[in-house]
């Protein structure tokens, strides 16, 4: 499920709490480290209930940040006010709409019907020009940007291992790896997620942002465990490693590309930000922060097959071949170790299990850009629901239900 090794990277809290105490215990009388010690304080209690709210629209505050600055044009969303319906059915149940966005502490939520507003809300403090964290919602993001660079003539094929671009990666379990396999992440690298093995990946990443070093020397340090292409599972350092693929072949960083090349030429309303390591490398497996009409365009442009405008910002056979699933192990509805029926996997896309041609980007805490090109409605959520490690993946799936009424719903009237 999307976003499981960023929730377990801050979710092992009792080894955590022992290395910050131990840490505060050596260095507090230290006035220069206090900027240290606040951060790894925030970074350790990101998502405690009593903070997450405020923590998704302040992660300008706690990290270092580079700014996506918008284009000139704003492609202004109309306004089509409309009725959504009140209720959905799931698992036999029929469920209030307004319940359900409250339960999973929706901050946000937009649904656009033809590329108009027909519904938009704010909650829990958020409004239209707050900037939230979208979490995994990012890696779609950095997928578009691959798709661009290899129209651009930087990358020349994704059936290339990554080290002919990234040679640092020659040492790491990434060597020799197809970029689609980890575009599929379908790396083969192995990802230990033990929270009580302090030596473990997921805790060893936890200390790489919490005491701010470098990504890039965290990415290398993984090991492959299975042949690549083999198997679908879910490795967020995968889509930090597209985003090192695609700063050594444009010769730009991620912010940078992405500014030229998507973002100054979707008519976005408000710049975006990235969060950074130490070094200024952008966290590209969940680090990016937008307005949610600005999600909201991006979720058009897929909707409208990579167009913005009548020009082609996305490839639009990138854009069919990102949500088309190609091997046995990444097919919606295969079964999964407990028999329950899984999402497909695109290129860094998730598909619904039933899927009608929907598909979606999804981020931990409940954050989604739901697609459905044939109906012409894309629906945005942004949450910071504190639960999301007890039922998050239960969460997803009653998401997706919800959406779907929403849909169904507003193209019946």
């Amino acid at each position: 499920m999307a976003g499981e090794g960023e929730r377990k990277l801050f979710k092992a809290k009792l080894v955590w709490k022992v290395v910050l105490v131990l840490f505060l215990v050596s260095l507090a009388a230290s006035l220069a480290l206090y900027p240290q010690i606040k951060r790894v304080y925030q970074v350790l209690t990101l998502f405690e209930s009593e903070n997450i709210v405020e923590n998704f629209r302040s992660m300008d505050q706690i990290f270092d940040i580079k700014t996506v600055s918008r284009g000139d044009e704003v492609n202004v969303l109309n306004n089509t006010p409309g009725q959504l319906p009140e209720t959905y059915h799931y698992q036999g149940e029929e469920k209030s709409i307004q319940d359900f966005l409250e339960d999973t502490w929706t901050t946000g939520f937009i649904v656009l019907k033809d590329g108009n507003i027909l519904y938009e809300e704010y909650f829990l403090g958020n409004q239209e020009d707050t900037k939230v964290i979208s979490w995994s919602v990012s890696k779609s993001i950095v997928s578009a940007l691959v798709g661009i660079a290899i129209d651009d003539g930087y990358i020349k094929d994704i059936q290339e291992p990554v080290t002919n671009y990234v040679p640092t990666l020659q040492e790491s379990g990434y060597s020799e790896v197809p970029i689609k396999d980890i575009l599929q992440m379908s790396s083969g690298i192995h990802f230990n997620e033990d929270y009580a093995d302090f030596n473990s990946d997921i805790n060893r990443m936890g200390r790489a942002l919490a005491f701010n070093t470098s990504i890039d020397g965290f990415v290398t340090s993984l090991e492959s465990e299975r042949e690549p292409g083999t198997y679908n599972n879910y490795v967020s350092m995968d889509t930090q490693v597209l985003a090192m693929l695609l700063r050594e072949a444009t010769g730009q960083n991620l912010t940078d590309y992405m500014e030229n090349k998507l973002w100054s030429k979707m008519g976005m309303e408000e710049d975006a930000h990235w969060l950074l390591d130490r070094k200024g490398m952008e966290l590209a497996f969940g680090g990016l922060n937008a307005v949610l009409r600005d999600y909201a365009r991006f979720g058009l442009l897929y909707m409208n097959g990579g167009s913005y405008n009548g020009q082609e910002v996305v490839p639009a056979w990138w854009v069919k071949d990102s949500v088309t699933p190609d091997s046995p192990h990444l097919m919606p509805g295969r079964k999964g170790p407990d028999q329950e029926e899984l999402m497909g996997y695109g290129y860094q896309w998730w598909l619904p299990a039933d899927t009608d041609g929907d598909f979606m980007a999804i981020g931990i805490y409940n954050q989604y850009i739901w697609i459905h090109p044939e109906l012409g409605v894309v629906i945005v959520k942004s949450s910071a629901y504190p639960d999301y490690d007890l039922d998050g993946t239960l969460k997803t799936r009653e998401s997706i239900a919800m959406f779907r009424a929403i849909a169904e719903g507003i193209t019946e009237q």
